[in-house]
């Protein structure tokens, strides 16, 4: 074989190789870590491929999604997490408060983006919004900024309550954050407000019934994992016990509820996708500032408002994104 031949045989392997090389190469993975149930995660799921693939990243062609939820088995939660840093997944993505605590606690050298309800400093994620530092960002939607205008709407509703509760977890880390908002809200309009914690299905029961006996006429329900989850179970004792109430995100009324007022989590999970995208590519954490879902939503649900007995003022009906009939 001539010289020039094995020349041309060298470069043509050259430059094939590389190309093989890369296509042999794994794609980045993604841990996916939710505290609630699969089944109610759907349309935020979707929110956040919907982000990823705003940024170039298309699940099963060149990202993979390792997902882990923890289906409200809440102890669960850190040994998700632990074994997602085990399998050295290239970003872990936390989707709720606890979620991101337990990745908190389990790395402080993997990358996490998270998207949390409440203040990420007071919960302890990072130490400052614009220059988070360290190995973790995300977004967050302020629940504590909504929390008093869910009670002034539901007020709004039903200006003729005068006795109000609100349903919390008290495993949730941000539940003392929401509930003094509530209570100064509450003060501020005149009304009395009765507080109930629960932490499983049973203790919802144990809430309403205290409820019931306190003769609250209007509900503000906690923006909770365990609650969205529950969320039919919660629609259908409101109903039932002719309770009117609030929840933070549309997966309430959708199930029968009277409203909801809230960031939308679906843009949320949308811009933690982007995050997760740019982390991928090789931005650090600590130069991404914490981001704000400043998307909310007002749903009004009229088929429960007919069950209830109540008509919706004009105005607050005027200010919905979506009224359900």
């Amino acid at each position: 074989m001539r010289r020039r031949e094995v020349i041309t045989l060298l470069g043509g392997a050259a430059a094939v190789w590389p190309l093989a090389a890369r296509a042999q190469q794994p794609m980045p993975v993604v841990g996916y870590l939710r505290a609630g149930a699969r089944a109610a995660a759907s349309d935020i799921e979707a929110g956040f491929r919907q982000g990823l693939a705003g940024i170039g990243f298309v699940e099963g062609r060149n990202v993979t999604i390792d997902y882990r939820y923890a289906e409200n088995q809440l102890d669960l939660v850190p040994a998700l997490a632990a074994d997602l840093v085990r399998r050295q997944v290239d970003v872990i993505y936390a989707g709720d408060n606890r979620a991101a605590l337990a990745a908190k606690a389990a790395t402080a050298n993997l990358p996490i983006v998270f998207r949390v309800g409440g203040d990420p400093i007071e919960l302890g994620l990072v130490p400052n919004l614009s220059r988070p530092g360290g190995n973790m960002t995300g977004v967050t939607f302020l629940t504590t900024t909504t929390g008093a205008l869910k009670v002034q709407m539901l007020h709004e509703a039903v200006p003729q309550a005068a006795v109000m509760g609100l349903l919390l977890n008290p495993e949730n880390p941000a539940h003392r954050l929401n509930m003094r908002e509530a209570q100064e809200a509450a003060l501020k309009l005149g009304l009395e407000l009765h507080v109930a914690s629960a932490a499983n299905p049973a203790e919802i029961d144990t809430a309403f019934a205290m409820f019931v006996q306190r003769r609250v006429r209007g509900l503000v329900l906690d923006g909770d994992v365990l609650f969205a989850n529950r969320r039919q179970q919660l629609a259908a004792l409101t109903m039932r016990h002719a309770i009117p109430a609030i929840y933070n995100t549309r997966s309430f009324p959708d199930a029968g509820g009277l409203m909801s007022y809230g960031a939308s989590n679906v843009d949320a999970d949308r811009l933690a996708g982007i995050y997760v995208g740019r982390v991928v590519k090789g931005d650090r954490p600590s130069d991404l500032p914490v981001q704000q879902s400043v998307k909310v939503e007002l749903i009004i649900n009229l088929i429960a408002a007919k069950a209830l007995g109540l008509t919706i003022p004009l105005p607050l009906l005027g200010r919905a994104d979506e009224v359900i009939e």
